[in-house]
């Protein structure tokens, strides 16, 4: 996907001790030298930017944050950026990541615990390139890690990983998920106990190859539909009892506006790019995702898991960088947003994960937050 341009950085000696960070593999824990802040109004930084929130670690470079509280601990499932000199594009070849670091803390302003390397792609059977945004959950006293990674003929793919411990290390089961495609994958757990599996993003992501239900690479700036055509929507499945497996057909989600109509591809403020988030919120599911190119995190809402979706707004402005990418969370009778952007190294790809509480209307809609 294609990056903004903006000025060189003010902090560009930070963004080189987290550089040098960020090309360690070290398997140890280390706290985070930040602690986790949440503040009400805009802090500056050094330079004078004014951001909601700091980031949570400095030490390396963290982005696409899923955060899940798991006995009562607060674990950020994220991305770990690194620099790798490749140019950018619009398939986000410069986003090569190749390990997972796992994130902790025990409340919202606490200190921050990095467990180390969790799954390295040199690990993955299967993999190729590409270790991006990843998902966890926990079942049956086991620890579930989802990931998407370029397979050997350089197709996206989902893969699970287990551990008996939140922190890993995970070992990655030899194939990916079948059925699985494109990226992001968020797992949420239902009241009821079933769990399901949201996943797919465009451009880069690979989800408009799939709209005949095959993957076709051969004309990918063709795929996409028209702008008046119904945009791609992520797609959906039920996990299996094992939770290494689909127990039904992966299926499209349908994001509609309030007249009951597909939102369509050239509606580009509103429709479905890449990241979706599934949380409830009595008894209403909410579908969050990232518009793409234009920058937004954008909700709708439905009485199923399996949508439809209706859209109802923006509910975060655009974060510096070119991707937004988050996951929702309530903690101690509170919700929180986990999200990223670039104010360590102004580089769209090394970026840095923060958290700030989310608001909500009396009705349940979610308040605008300024970044």
């Amino acid at each position: 996907m294609p990056a903004l341009s903006f000025p060189s950085a003010p902090v560009a000696l930070l963004a080189g001790l987290a550089w040098l960070g960020a090309c360690q593999s070290n398997p140890a824990q280390t706290e985070a030298s930040t602690a986790a802040a949440a503040p009400t109004t805009a802090q500056p930084d050094s330079a004078g930017k004014k951001y909601l929130a700091q980031p949570l670690i400095k030490d390396i470079y963290t982005a696409d944050p899923s955060a899940h509280v798991f006995n009562g601990r607060i674990y950020i499932y994220p991305s770990h950026d690194i620099e790798t000199g490749m140019p950018e594009n619009d398939n986000g070849d410069h986003f090569a990541m190749r390990d997972y670091h796992i994130l902790s803390l025990d409340s919202i302003g606490g200190k921050v615990t990095d467990h180390g390397v969790a799954l390295d792609i040199k690990d993955i059977p299967w993999a190729g390139r590409q270790l991006w945004a990843p998902d966890a959950a926990f079942k049956n006293g086991t620890y579930y890690l989802y990931f998407p990674v370029k397979d050997k003929q350089d197709i996206f793919r989902i893969g699970v990983a287990t551990s008996k411990s939140p922190t890993g290390p995970f070992k990655a089961e030899p194939k990916p998920m079948a059925g699985s495609l494109s990226i992001d994958p968020a797992v949420f757990t239902d009241t009821d106990g079933q769990t399901y599996m949201y996943m797919g993003g465009i451009w880069g992501g690979q989800l408009q190859r799939w709209r005949t239900g095959k993957y076709d690479g051969s004309k990918p700036k063709e795929q996409e539909p028209a702008a008046t055509e119904p945009s791609v929507g992520p797609r959906v499945a039920r996990l299996g009892a094992d939770m290494k497996q689909f127990a039904e057909p992966v299926r499209e989600v349908k994001i509609l506006d309030k007249d009951g109509k597909e939102l369509l591809s050239g509606d580009n403020k509103r429709r479905f790019f890449e990241g979706a988030w599934m949380h409830k919120y009595q008894d209403k599911y909410y579908l969050t995702y990232s518009t793409g190119d234009t920058h937004f995190l954008a909700y709708a809402t439905g009485t199923s898991p399996y949508g439809p979706f209706t859209y109802q707004g923006t509910f975060m402005n655009p974060v510096q960088g070119w991707t937004t990418h988050h996951s929702i969370v309530e903690i101690k009778g509170k919700w929180y947003i986990f999200y990223h952007d670039t104010q360590l190294s102004d580089k769209t790809w090394l970026r840095n994960v923060k958290v700030t509480e989310l608001k909500r209307g009396a009705d349940g809609s979610l308040a605008l937050i300024n970044p």
